[in-house]
């Protein structure tokens, strides 16, 4: 028989363990943020939907060889800007060249804490992109989602982990 003492001071043991985090994975949940509409301008978000008021836009793009590999034939070229993000800490969006369908024929991250300063204050840059048909690119597109929030996942962190992530990031085939 166990003693009454005992057994009342139990359940507070499961509470104060489960409160400290050695429970188990029982409070940790991950989701991922659903993916915003992609555009030629977008106005980035975070993994709630809310507005950084930061504007992410594919400043024009063409068909061309990189000048370092001109023999590999066209790929993607394509400028990007981005109107209210930090000089050192900002948005990271995935750009995707797509087809007359809006299907992902490549993308890539580009991120604004990596691109230039102009002086009205925006932040620009410059991608080359190889995609398997170019003769297919009918444009780029940002989608809108800030890759940039990352934080540690349940499997990653049990403790510490968990709750809502950017969406997976584009990449081709998918239909923006």
């Amino acid at each position: 028989m166990i003693p009454a003492r005992v057994r009342t001071g139990a359940p507070l043991a499961l509470v104060l363990a489960a409160l400290s985090g050695c429970s188990s994975h029982w409070g940790c949940t991950d989701t991922a943020a659903e993916r915003g509409e992609a555009g030629v301008r977008v106005q980035v978000e975070d993994v709630y939907g809310q507005r950084l008021g930061v504007t992410a836009e594919i400043v024009d793009w063409r068909l061309r060889p990189h000048p370092q590999a001109p023999s590999e034939g066209d790929e993607v070229h394509f400028r990007y800007r981005f109107d209210g993000a930090g000089r050192t800490s900002g948005p990271t969006v995935d750009a995707c060249a797509v087809d007359k369908d809006r299907v992902a024929l490549g993308c890539q991250a580009v991120y604004a804490p990596g691109a230039r300063h102009e002086p009205d204050g925006a932040l620009t840059g410059e991608v080359w992109l190889a995609v398997e048909h170019p003769g297919q690119v009918a444009g780029v597109l940002l989608i809108p989602n800030d890759q940039s929030y990352r934080r540690p996942s349940c499997k990653q962190d049990i403790k510490d982990g968990g709750g809502t992530h950017p969406p997976k990031p584009a990449g081709t085939g998918d239909q923006l």
